[in-house]
């Protein structure tokens, strides 16, 4: 089924969501006990596949910094990561470390949200009605305790596969290879970037797609302004059959948020990840630097890489930083 933007009815996104989900909830797919959702679509052969995509061996780190320059304002307690060092050059050249022999060393602490920077959305990250993945009840699966259910580190050795880049910035945005903030990508916008892009750009099950918008370079050259949070390009919530049909395992984006912002109805707080992560089951993955790599697939042609991008496997958690390596 395909829904245009034009088809929502902006007054009702209840009625948009509860219908979405009904015509593309994986739940039950792979049994009552599943804590994978999507990436069961990756799997080992898929895995020993994309290998294969390795040619020249560049690779790039998509992942953006953690520092205190970051985009973040507070929102929900979002803070930017505090780096604070325990021991030093200094207190070694003092003498005060107390070790023997005239060694020294440094050490240091990191605190911050897990989902400041570049990250995965897990599986217990957003809720339907109080439902969670696979029909759960929500307050079943994360609790003050953490995710005992759909813990991230249910899916810390599985995320490496073959990984596709759509430069839809490029494809189909402005000289500069950007989309103006609130511009939603349609389906028929990820089908031109494909059709554009060429053979390598066909996605299906078990890839690991990454959506250019452009949005993070602007925020480079112009500040982080509204980068976290504001108004944004993004997936349209009409893709919401799109992702189901062609039975990604991931999909990440170089946005803060993943989907277009504001969001295409009068009332309504992030939509498709309400369909999109409870009842698809989808790992999606947000404030990816895809920049260089766009560059890179540009200059040959070629847009699909082996990635890997593992998150921390950090027990409990509903989100996690990631580094992810594309190796072309």
């Amino acid at each position: 089924m395909r829904v245009r933007p034009e088809d929502l009815d902006r007054s009702d996104p209840e009625g948009a969501i509860a219908a979405a989900a009904k015509r593309v909830s994986n739940w039950g797919r792979w049994g009552p006990d599943d804590v994978r959702g999507t990436m069961n679509f990756l799997t080992d052969e898929r895995r020993r596949s994309a290998a294969g995509l390795i040619g020249t061996g560049q690779s790039f780190s998509l992942s953006q910094s953690f520092d205190m320059d970051g985009p973040q304002k507070g929102w929900r307690r979002r803070t930017n990561p505090v780096h604070t060092m325990l021991d030093t050059g200094t207190d070694a050249v003092a003498g005060v470390q107390g070790f023997p022999h005239g060694i020294g060393g440094a050490d240091d602490v990191i605190a911050m949200p897990l989902q400041c920077s570049t990250q995965w959305d897990g599986l217990g990250h957003i809720f339907d009605h109080g439902r969670a993945w696979n029909d759960r009840p929500a307050d079943q699966v994360v609790t003050g305790l953490g995710d005992a259910v759909t813990g991230i580190e249910t899916v810390a050795d599985v995320i490496a596969g073959r990984g596709v880049l759509l430069d839809v910035g490029r494809a189909v945005g402005d000289p500069a290879g950007e989309l103006p903030d609130g511009f939603a990508i349609t389906v028929e916008h990820l089908e031109q970037t494909i059709e554009s892009q060429g053979g390598t750009s066909a996605v299906g099950r078990g890839d690991i797609v990454v959506v250019r918008t452009g949005r993070l370079a602007r925020a480079r050259r112009e500040g982080w302004g509204d980068y976290a949070g504001g108004p944004s390009p993004g997936l349209s919530f009409t893709t919401v059959d799109w992702l189901h049909d062609t039975e990604l395992a991931a999909i990440a984006t170089d946005t803060w948020g993943f989907e277009v912002r504001p969001n295409e109805f009068d009332v309504a707080f992030q939509p498709l990840h309400q369909v999109a992560i409870p009842h698809l089951g989808l790992f999606i993955g947000e404030m990816w630097d895809l920049d260089a790599l766009a560059e890179a697939c540009a200059a040959d042609g070629v847009y699909d890489f082996f990635l890997t991008a593992a998150p921390l496997k950090i027990t409990g958690a509903v989100g996690s930083p990631v580094n992810p390596i594309a190796v072309r």
